[in-house]
Parts: structure tokens; C-alpha cells; sequence
């Protein structure tokens, strides 16, 4: 487990994606599983927040990747409103990570590639599944997968033209570490647009 003694002071870079990268490659050796576990926010029209579970599958200095069916809720409400926010949360290592920002999405070059990487098996379920929408029982999703294997029987699964990713690029991010008694490390970057320099330092939890 990671010595939760160490402070954010000792271990800040001038690039917030570095030091993410540093906490997630912490989070693969110590978490039990989906180290790469995010909540993802997004919000429509009417305002209202949505939440879920996502893996991220990708970060760099453009910012944070993952990959779903657009047609899905969060695929409806990022339509109308291309922001969002995410946090990771690793519980072995009292630490989490925090961000939001505009969204743009993956390219299909990305899509391809990792839809690509994905099980056989997952691959037909992106066919298979309206993500999101009434489902009688689920013997009609099985009926669906059943189907979509026998369509493609034993060839290659090209990606649905309805899945694909989504980059969230930060304008907020913020790098918390659990403390004795709720007084806990936060070191916060923020810039006014994605492009644009960081500005960082602490605040009080």
C-alpha cells in the first residue's frame, strides 16, 4: 500500500498528466481490479446530472479516452452538451483524481484500433445491444447476441458506426490524498481553456 505520509508537495511535476500517470501505474500494482475505473458525468439540455461507471482507455496531454456506444444516454446528453467530468477513485491507496472539461470526440483511428483489441465476444455485444433502451427480458438481448454471431459467423467484427470514444480534455484537475483526521492533501491545476498554461497549488480540504 502506498505510505499515505508522503505529501503532494514531494512528488509535483510541472505536468498534471505526468503525475496521473505516475498514481495510475500505483493503482495497477495495488488495486484489486479496474484500476482504470472512472465515474463520468454528463448533463443534457435540461441540466440535470447523469452519472456511471466507465474505463478509461487512454490519457495523454490531449486528455482522457474512453469508448462507448453513442446512442447511449451519456452518447444523447453529450450531443447536446459536449462537457463533462470524471473522477477515479482508489480506495487501496486512499487517493483519488478528479477532473472536467469540454469533450471532443476520438478520433475513428482510435475507435478502430481499440474496438480491434476488444473480445469476440464484446465485440458482437456492441451490435447486439441498444445501449440504453427498454429491454423486454433478457432473453431478447440473448436473442440479439445469438443473432449478431451467426451474422458474422467466423468473420472479422468491423466497428459499429455508433461506437466509438470520447476525449475528455481538462480544464480542472485535481490530485486528492487521504490525511489523518480529514485533513487531506489536494493539489488542484486549472487552466481557462485545454490549450492554454496550467496554473496549480493547494487547497484546503
Amino acid at each position: 500500500m502506498t505510505d499515505s505520509t508522503q505529501t503532494t508537495e514531494t512528488i509535483e511535476p510541472t505536468d498534471p498528466f505526468e503525475l496521473f500517470g505516475q498514481w495510475l501505474a500505483e493503482a495497477e500494482r495495488n488495486e484489486v481490479n479496474d484500476a482504470n475505473a472512472m465515474a463520468i458525468a454528463t448533463a443534457g439540455m435540461d441540466g440535470l446530472p447523469d452519472v456511471r461507471m466507465v474505463l478509461l482507455k487512454g490519457f495523454d496531454p490531449d486528455g482522457f479516452v474512453f469508448f462507448t456506444n453513442t446512442r447511449s444516454r451519456k452518447g444523447a446528453e453529450l450531443a447536446e452538451n459536449m462537457q463533462a467530468a470524471g473522477v477515479l477513485h482508489w480506495k487501496s491507496m486512499r487517493r483519488q483524481v478528479r477532473f472536467r472539461g469540454p469533450v471532443e470526440p476520438a478520433t475513428a483511428a482510435e475507435a478502430d484500433e481499440y474496438f480491434a483489441s476488444r473480445a469476440r465476444q464484446s465485440r458482437i455485444g456492441a451490435w447486439a445491444s441498444q445501449q440504453s433502451q427498454p429491454l423486454a427480458d433478457r432473453a431478447e438481448l440473448e436473442a440479439a447476441v445469438a443473432r449478431e454471431t451467426e451474422r458474422f459467423g467466423e468473420e472479422d467484427i468491423p466497428r459499429p458506426e455508433h461506437w466509438s470514444g470520447y476525449r475528455i480534455r481538462p480544464v480542472y484537475l485535481e490530485f486528492w490524498a487521504d490525511r489523518p483526521f480529514r485533513l487531506h492533501e489536494r493539489l488542484v491545476f486549472e487552466r481557462a481553456k485545454p490549450d492554454t498554461e496550467w496554473q496549480h497549488g493547494l487547497r484546503y480540504p
